[in-house]
């Protein structure tokens, strides 16, 4: 998962490669400033020479042992400050490059991947979100990418970084004393151990930390969305104890994250004393018996007390890439999915209908359950047909199946002929026009929620447009006019004025073929009839499919269709239903108890 998360840095690898390399130039800063130590504590503290305990020494590096033996104390001392200075001052140069670069090439990862994420569920088919839940949504958007972000910046810098410095700190206790080195290589597995092992317990205590993260934007998303209801019913102490027990869940598993975050420091520390000890020993021993300087014995320690920090700083790494990892899982889950509505790879624009709409032998499930069962249904093009029929039976399904928001099972939905498989999405759905029962609106201006989707269209048309819905009137009495931004669903306006302006907005799209679920169903007696007279002049020479609650809206239909389990029970005109005396009778009957 971690490769998977890298490979997405490819196109910045120069910028992360000149980020490598300052930390290279950071490390060898802070190796001269460490070996700063031997000339300080011999030659300028203790007046005596530097002494190696080794004889294979390089020659260049026994000839600057030997010019830095011959200079005076006081000089020396001096050589020594401005050098350290120097070196500060280039280390912190140095280290504001490296984190900048890293930060800016880890923070550019992390767009794109949530860039790529949020166009994955953009193009994602509408099964996708009927098993999805807003809030987990969101939650892989900003939490989990937030868990990346981290492992991806600090966390790739670190491992470069830290193993820098690892490999140069080993090196010089290995060159000083390799007999001393090796006991810090027999300890190293042994605190490297069990740090590893929580590490893996971390990713799966992050996964479940992650997810319920997801249960609790999802259960703040329903909640604020649904605030009214809540209200109503007095449910505000229920809803509370709802959100403080997952957030309680949540509470106690970055506990436990925390807990085995920090629960291998202290063991890590004796064990660490141990090997100091030893050390210090046998070092000790050997700088009182002269084979060693007292200021080589002081860069070993010192050196191997900086070993330490980079071997702890990668194994916390590891166990936070672990973290990460859980998070990835996630994310790539969604990346990965495929869409259960694809575009062919050879479709192509589709033109206006000029004909028919056949669905032609259709079934279709959800899941495992049936919903449609064969339907064979032809539509002239300029016929108004509305569904009708019980809650959950697939009237929205049928319709649905037009727009592409589901392929059925089996079967085909043509238009003039051409499956629409094989046409572009975009071209298919432009001669759509949609008008839900709930209308969608977005917290942005009047204008631009008339104008959705139709960028190209003036000020004009748009005036033009919400004059036919009956919208006018209304919009111009607000404080901006076609300017004010209509709230969060359009809550700053009434139900029969969000209704006239997604009435507008497919006025405005001018489709031939149009789509009404019960646009109606909702409203007051005195907003249906401004409602019924913008519908009205919206379905002039359209195709029209209606998807009916209302008899009343059912009778203005060219032909009706009854459907019962998922099959059509019954088809043609108000009048001629209503002889039969069937289904749709008994649903006219059931409206109108006066019959």
């Amino acid at each position: 998962m971690y490769i998977k998360v890298l490979k997405m840095a490819k196109p910045y690898l120069p910028i992360i490669a000149l980020s490598t390399v300052f930390m290279l130039f950071s490390t060898l800063t802070d190796g001269v400033s460490l070996s700063m130590l031997v000339p300080l504590s011999d030659n300028v503290l203790n007046g005596k020479p530097i002494v190696l305990p080794t004889k294979n020494v390089p020659l260049f590096l026994e000839n600057l042992i030997e010019r830095v033996n011959g200079i005076p104390s006081l000089r020396l001392l001096s050589i020594i400050a401005v050098l350290v200075l120097i070196l500060v001052f280039f280390k912190g140069i140095l280290y504001y490059c490296q984190v900048v670069l890293m930060e800016v090439a880890g923070q550019r990862v992390i767009r794109d991947i949530r860039d790529k994420l949020f166009i994955k569920i953009q193009y994602m088919s509408m099964g996708f979100f009927s098993k999805s839940r807003v809030g987990e949504l969101v939650s892989r958007l900003t939490y989990d990418v937030y868990v990346i972000r981290h492992a991806l910046t600090e966390g790739l810098a670190d491992s470069i970084y830290y193993s820098f410095q690892l490999i140069l700190f080993l090196g010089v206790v290995l060159f000083i004393n390799f007999k001393l080195a090796l006991i810090i290589l027999v300890l190293m597995p042994v605190i490297s151990f069990p740090l590893l092992k929580v590490g893996k317990r971390l990713r799966k205590i992050s996964k479940q930390t992650q997810g319920t993260m997801g249960d609790l934007n999802s259960r703040m998303q329903e909640t604020f969305t649904s605030m009214n209801i809540v209200k109503a019913f007095s449910m505000e102490k229920k809803e509370i104890g709802r959100f403080k027990k997952i957030n309680q869940d949540f509470y106690h598993l970055m506990l436990k994250t925390m807990r085995r975050t920090l629960m291998m420091n202290p063991a890590t520390e004796f064990v660490s004393a141990i090997g100091g000890v030893a050390v210090l020993i046998i070092g000790g021993r050997q700088v009182i018996q002269g084979e060693m300087s007292f200021g080589v014995f002081m860069l070993f320690l010192a050196s191997l007390l900086a070993l330490m920090k980079p071997v702890k700083r990668l194994i916390k790494v590891y166990n936070f890439n672990q973290i990460a990892l859980a998070a990835g899982d996630r994310i790539f889950e969604i990346l990965e999915e495929e869409s259960s509505v694809k575009e062919d790879k050879n479709a192509f624009e589709i033109k206006k209908p000029q004909k028919d709409i056949i669905y032609e032998n259709i079934f279709f499930k959800y899941d495992s359950d049936d919903v449609l069962k064969g339907i064979d249904l032809k539509i002239e093009m300029g016929e108004i047909i509305c569904f009708v029929g019980p809650s959950g039976v697939g009237k929205s399904t049928l319709v649905n199946l037009l727009l592409r928001f589901y392929d059925p099972s089996e079967g085909r939905v043509l238009i003039d002929g051409v499956d629409v498989r094989k046409v572009s999405l975009e071209s298919l759905r432009k001669h759509i026009g949609l008008v839900t029962q709930e209308p969608v609106l977005f917290n942005d201006t009047v204008a631009n929620n008339i104008n959705y989707g139709l960028n190209s269209k003036t000020q004009e048309e748009i005036e033009q447009a919400a004059k036919v819905a009956n919208a006018e009137e209304f919009i111009v009495k607000l404080p901006k006019g076609y300017k004010t931004i209509v709230g969060e669903k359009g809550s700053k306006l009434s139900g029969g004025e969000k209704q006239r302006i997604a009435i507008a907005r497919a006025v405005l799209k001018n489709p031939p073929i149009l789509i009404l679920d019960e646009a109606t169903a909702q409203l007051d007696a005195s907003s249906e009839v401004k409602v019924q007279e913008a519908i009205q002049r919206l379905i002039q020479g359209r195709t029209v499919l209606l998807i009916a609650h209302r008899i009343s809206t059912a009778r203005r239909a060219g032909r009706i269709v009854v459907i019962e389990n998922g099959k059509i029970a019954e088809e043609g005109k108000h009048e001629e239903l209503l002889k039969k005396e069937g289904l749709y009778y008994k649903y006219y009957k059931y409206q109108f108890q006066d019959v």
